[in-house]
């Protein structure tokens, strides 16, 4: 099953909202009026039985609505969970390729803002920045599980919260995030003016003809900026699957329906960050660029970049008195 979030593409009534089915090339609303949140707290039974009520149903051509990001996160996490992007990375930042130790004893994820979120074809906002990027990723949306809670998940109890799956693009401002990461917090300002994902959400047993012995999804990712190919790996590349990543974030804490958890952006130029530190001399992203990435059995997820938009300024820190006392 294929859920999506959708308006009229003739603009005929702004502010209104379909939600529901992807069938073939038509999509077809839930039934009594449901919404995608509704859908995800009530699980794959509740998206069963919705499907088997509208699936004959008419519904409105794919080609005459504007399909928007297909879910409203509650809560965004972005892991980074692909050993060869933090390589590259690391190159262009450090002068050499590094992976500390410590990202192989857990998969470190931050949390990213889930108010700036972009839908397919959208034109993200970007701050003022020489080095804006893409970061091709996988994103699990968390859904209800009979029986199942929210803390402290095993990871079998996890696959079983995984709802299904979309595409992310978590854009970036390396320069901005380069600053602000000295300090040894973030990212933050670098990152949070926008993420986009979509086309759809894919429920998890659509792909689990894909998962290898070891669990990984073995799914084809590709990005291309301006129609060029420039990146492209398998996600089973993942130092870990899905149900992990999902049962660490629930570590003393709670994974709720409606929440994204992004993968990480994939390796072999998945960004341009990372084929920066191998060498590449590929520009930055600048206004009008067109980044499409395409996902083997969930589909494809066009964005545009838009004009620069620079914030009022600030003034820097103040040195100031350390007195302990008036």
């Amino acid at each position: 099953m294929r859920i999506a979030r959708w308006t009229p593409a003739d603009g005929t009534a702004p502010g209104e909202v379909g939600e529901g089915f992807v069938i073939g090339d038509r999509v077809v609303a839930f039934p009594d009026g449901a919404t995608v949140a509704d859908i995800l707290a009530g699980g794959q039974d509740a998206a069963r039985a919705a499907f088997s009520r509208v699936k004959g149903e008419a519904g409105t051509a794919l080609g005459d609505v504007h399909l928007l990001a297909p879910v409203v996160p509650a809560s965004v996490r972005d892991f980074v969970a692909f050993e060869e992007h933090v390589e590259g990375v690391s190159a262009g930042v450090e002068g050499k390729s590094f992976v500390a130790p410590e990202w192989y004893e857990a998969p470190t994820f931050y949390f990213t803002n889930p108010h700036t979120i972009l839908g397919p074809g959208d034109a993200v906002s970007p701050p003022v920045t020489k080095r804006l990027d893409f970061e091709l990723e996988i994103a699990v949306v968390i859904g209800d599980a009979p029986g199942v809670g929210d803390a402290n998940l095993t990871t079998e109890d996890a696959a079983s919260r995984i709802f299904g799956y979309t595409i992310m693009n978590d854009w970036s401002a390396r320069d901005v995030q380069a600053r602000e990461m000295k300090v040894r917090l973030g990212p933050a300002k670098g990152k949070d003016f926008g993420t986009s994902l979509g086309p759809w959400i894919v429920t998890a047993d659509e792909l689990d003809e894909y998962l290898d012995a070891d669990g990984f999804l073995a799914i084809r990712a590709e990005v291309r900026v301006n129609g060029e190919l420039v990146g492209e790996d398998l996600v089973s590349n993942m130092g870990w699957p899905f149900p992990e990543l999902v049962a660490y974030a629930s570590r003393n804490a709670r994974v709720r329906a409606g929440d994204v958890l992004g993968s990480g952006t994939v390796g072999n130029g998945g960004c341009l960050g990372e084929l920066w530190g191998r060498g590449s001399t590929l520009p930055a992203l600048h206004e009008g660029d067109e980044v499409r990435m395409t996902v083997e059995g969930i589909g494809e997820l066009t964005g545009t970049v838009g004009p620069i938009v620079e914030a009022p300024a600030l003034p820097p820190a103040r040195t100031r008195s350390r007195a302990r006392h008036r």
